[in-house]
């Protein structure tokens, strides 16, 4: 359900974003804090590999299988590994979209003091978080048990 919210959310900003606004337009939103900004970005995060969309298709498509497989065995208490699970592959799926469709991701979320990113961007760096927290979280209770 959480991957198909995400999914959702995700394509009905980016189509919005498409459907009023024209490549390279910014709006302030909040003057020099928060604008809407459309860009179509060829890369990964800031850019980066830019233009390697075969690439990102196939990581992507990889990742997205493995977390689905793996996910079936997990334990139902593990309650922030399944959410940041499925966070991630949402937002994974949502740019797989874009790139399937365009080559590039539709990008319009702008705080000026970090690249433009969408909602995808967003669900696969709260979905990480959540992992880091359950990770540590299991790091913690490890080390009271063999404290006591």
């Amino acid at each position: 359900m959480i991957i198909a919210l995400v999914l959702l959310l995700d394509q009905g900003s980016k189509a919005a974003v498409q459907m009023w606004m024209y490549q390279g337009e910014s709006i302030p939103i909040v003057k020099q804090v928060f604008h809407l900004t459309y860009i179509l970005n060829p890369g990964a995060a800031f850019g980066f590999l830019a233009y390697q969309t075969n690439l990102f298709i196939i990581v992507t498509a990889g990742l997205v299988l493995g977390v689905l497989l793996f996910y079936r065995s997990l334990p139902l208490e593990r309650v922030l590994v399944r959410y940041g699970l499925a966070l991630v592959v949402g937002g994974a799926l949502g740019n797989l979209v874009d790139r399937l469709r365009f080559g590039k991701v539709v990008d319009f979320l702008d705080f000026r003091v970090w690249p433009v990113f969408n909602l995808a961007d967003s669900a696969i760096v709260i979905g990480a978080c959540l992992l880091i927290l359950d990770f540590l979280k299991d790091l913690v209770q490890k080390q009271n048990k063999e404290s006591e």
